[in-house]
């Protein structure tokens, strides 16, 4: 291993270096605090050894200012009669690992500094272990061990730290917006908003004040002075869906803040600086959009610094049972069920399925399954919506001719799905794939509170 003595006395320096390549080790030396830093930057050293009283830079603040940085490694202190007890200050103080008496002996430099080398390499494994359960904790519903997502998860291991601009893309329902909020929670601004913004759900109109926000009076209905996202997302990280839906005259505006990180609100006249992180996402191909001229191409390699392109679920059927396991677990929690797992056969009908809306479809039918099992394991039998064969003889199905509303399409199915489940709206809403609080909002906008009572079964 590679050993950094620090020392201004150079006879006590050579000592200690002698009696470690005696020893078979690689030494560096330095001869004081700022000399040491130097050679910290490019070398990978294993255990540091230092006196604490020398010029320019000392051993104290030296291993302070490491210790600032994370960047202390496993560290010996040097100590003469006379200055134990700031040795011992220091070990407790400042975390280094022992201290070294002077003059130093072969058998205690070998003994402390093997001690020093696994005690760091243990702590670097606690450190691996803990980030790689925030990691995971960040990812959410994003696990798998194919080929396509261990690539995406090394990506987000790089990306994460540092303060590029992202573009992610793939298919509706794949996870752009979890991949977002992941780097989000791994990168130094975890602690700051995350702003999101669906820039295909923003009238034309109102997308630049919704962005920039606006001054009062500055347009018809501006009766007050409004932030805009970006300044919401202050030190933090906004985070636009759709970009590609963003009309060209808004992506030349959002292009100047990736360039220079300066906007003005709507009817403003200051200038004012963004300090904040832009990832975007889109459905679109990328390359399509630009030559369609929905995307323009200055933006896509602004924003493209970083490229994550999820794969479709279909391209990673392997990660089916991952992706199963940690949505019960998820599922089990929100419902108050029991179940277990997937049985063979269930797994085998999942992976024959094309997955359209990716995983976000997998998780509804999976919900779906799990509200009407309740407990144990999920067969073929709970990925069935309805089974005409063994509907109540008062259930009217759904007659959905031509002339129809959408309304009242919805409403027949809303009928139809309570009095299969009878009543029991927690169940209906998710076989209908919704929430029971939109469920409820629905029977409420179309008055079939009243029809409640009378959907039973007989």
């Amino acid at each position: 291993m590679r050993l950094l003595v620090i020392d201004d006395d150079a006879s006590e320096r050579q000592h200690v270096k002698m009696l470690a390549l005696g020893l078979g080790h690689e030494v560096t030396e330095a001869e004081d605090g700022l000399q040491a830093i130097e050679i910290l930057s490019s070398e990978s050293i294993s255990v540091m050894i230092t006196d604490l009283r020398m010029p320019r830079m000392d051993g104290l603040e030296l291993i302070r200012r490491l210790k600032s940085t994370d960047t202390l490694p496993p560290t010996l202190v040097l100590t003469a009669y006379g200055s134990m007890e700031l040795a011992v200050a220091t070990v407790h103080e400042l975390g280094v690992f022992w201290f070294l008496e002077k003059p130093v002996d072969a058998k205690s430099l070998q003994l402390l500094v093997d001690r020093a080398s696994a005690h760091g390499r243990l702590k670097s494994e606690v450190h691996e272990l803990r980030r790689e359960l925030t990691f995971r904790g960040a990812l959410g519903e994003m696990v798998g061990q194919s080929a396509g997502m261990r690539k995406i998860f090394a990506i987000l291991r790089q990306v994460a730290p540092t303060t590029a601009p992202v573009l992610i893309t793939g298919e509706s329902g794949t996870g752009k917006e979890l991949v977002a909020r992941a780097i989000h929670s791994l990168s130094k601004r975890s602690g700051e908003p995350f702003i999101a913004v669906n820039c295909a759900a923003l009238p034309e109109t109102l997308i630049e004040s919704e962005l920039f926000g606006h001054e009062k009076g500055s347009f018809t209905g501006a009766v007050e002075r409004r932030l805009g996202c970006i300044e919401m997302a202050e030190c933090g990280t906004l985070f636009l869906d759709e970009i590609a839906e963003m009309p060209a005259s808004m992506q030349a505006k959002l292009l100047r803040v990736l360039e220079d990180f300066r906007y003005r609100r709507v009817g403003g006249k200051q200038e004012m600086k963004a300090d904040v992180r832009i990832l975007a996402a889109t459905n679109r191909d990328p390359q399509e959009a630009i030559a369609q001229g929905k995307f323009r191409e200055d933006l896509f390699y602004r924003l493209g610094v970083f490229h994550i392109e999820l794969p479709p679920l279909r391209e990673r059927l392997d990660d089916l049972p991952f992706l199963a396991a940690t949505l019960i677990e998820r599922l089990n929690q929100k419902h108050g069920t029991k179940v277990v797992d997937l049985d063979q056969a269930a797994l085998a009908q999942l992976r024959s399925r094309p997955w359209e809306g990716n995983v976000r479809e997998f998780r509804n039918a999976l919900e779906r399954a799990v509200i009407l099992a309740g407990e144990g394991t999920l067969g073929p039998e709970h990925f069935t919506v309805t089974q005409r064969a063994t509907r109540p003889s008062n259930d009217p199905g759904l007659d959905l001719g031509v002339g129809i509303t959408i309304d009242e399409a919805e409403q027949a199915l809303i009928r139809a799905t309570l009095l299969h489940t009878r009543n029991n709206k927690t169940r209906a809403a998710g076989i209908l794939g919704i929430s029971a609080r939109t469920l409820h909002a629905k029977l409420k906008q179309y008055s079939l509170e009243a029809e409640e009572e009378s959907i039973k079964v007989e």
